[in-house]
């Protein structure tokens, strides 16, 4: 089946290394989640895996073949990004037959019951739609081309709270009907958590964690105790950051502990959700484990 295999990719923008030697595999029907900081490289990966900018080093291939300039790879990608590619005076449904001239074909049913879920008036014009209501016309034209690979850059701008939860069930919804796979770049990982099945975390430019989202919790912990207790049980381990309240101390802890250590009655185990382990990972500590 196909996969998309992004090797050894960099990026320079004049002096500054926004990608260094990054590389990930895009498996077919899977959901992904892509997290990083502002200026991680995120947006530049996508748009170089879409063939909207080229590397400056590394290759992007599909079943083995080049995916730059390459139609029929080209053909089965879409990517939702901030940046508005359509004129201000069309109007919604224009928009959608432009796509479907694009793609060869595009799922009217969805893409009309989503317009009235959304409350979107297919005869409203682009330039007259809030930046919610524009995000909103990417979401469903994502949901609607018939692709194998959607990217969602920032999905939500806009979005108030009901919009984005309607959007993530219809996500859901339209996965389980037409699997394919999505990759989805969010600084919104707590919504997010609960829909994607693998995380890539980027950090400066590099791959920090690649790997299974339930594996990646299951090896993250938070240890909690008497902040000498806790630095004796931690020592060795890749602590990736700490929190100190009163007498108490919380040090996370991300990848394998050691089975070998008794766990003392003064100290209490838990495993740290994703958006709590991307801020320490994020923030100067820890290592590059694959989940």
């Amino acid at each position: 089946m196909t996969q998309i295999q992004i090797s050894n990719i960099s990026k320079k923008f004049g002096h500054h290394n926004v990608l260094q030697d990054v590389s990930l595999t895009l498996q077919p029907n899977t959901i992904y989640g892509l997290f990083g900081r502002n200026g991680a490289g995120k947006s530049t990966l996508l748009n170089i895996i879409a063939n909207r900018i080229f590397p400056s080093g590394g290759a992007v291939e599909m079943d083995n073949q080049s995916a730059i300039e390459n139609d029929r790879a080209l053909a089965n990608m879409f990517l939702m990004s901030e940046i508005d590619m359509y004129s201000e005076r069309m109007k919604i449904e224009k928009i959608f037959k432009q796509t479907e001239l694009c793609y060869g074909s595009f799922d009217w049913g969805l893409a009309r019951k989503l317009a009235q879920k959304f409350d979107l008036k297919l005869d409203a014009k682009f330039g007259g739609l809030s930046t919610g209501y524009h995000s909103i016309v990417k979401l469903i034209i994502g949901l609607s081309v018939p692709v194998n690979f959607v990217f969602f850059d920032e999905p939500v701008l806009g979005l108030d709270a009901n919009h984005r939860e309607l959007f993530y069930q219809e996500l859901l919804q339209t996965y389980e009907e037409r699997p394919r796979t999505f990759l989805i770049s969010t600084h919104l990982i707590e919504e997010i958590a609960h829909i994607v099945e693998h995380v890539f975390m980027i950090d400066k430019g590099k791959i920090v964690i690649d790997g299974e989202t339930e594996s990646i919790v299951a090896n993250s912990y938070a240890v909690t105790g008497p902040k000498k207790t806790v630095e004796e049980y931690t020592a060795g381990l890749n602590v990736i950051g700490h929190n100190l309240l009163g007498g108490l101390q919380t040090s996370y802890v991300y990848g394998q502990l050691d089975d070998n250590r008794i766990i003392p009655d003064t100290v209490k185990l838990e495993h740290v959700d994703l958006q709590k382990l991307f801020v320490y990972l994020t923030n100067g500590g820890g290592k590059h484990v694959e989940g």
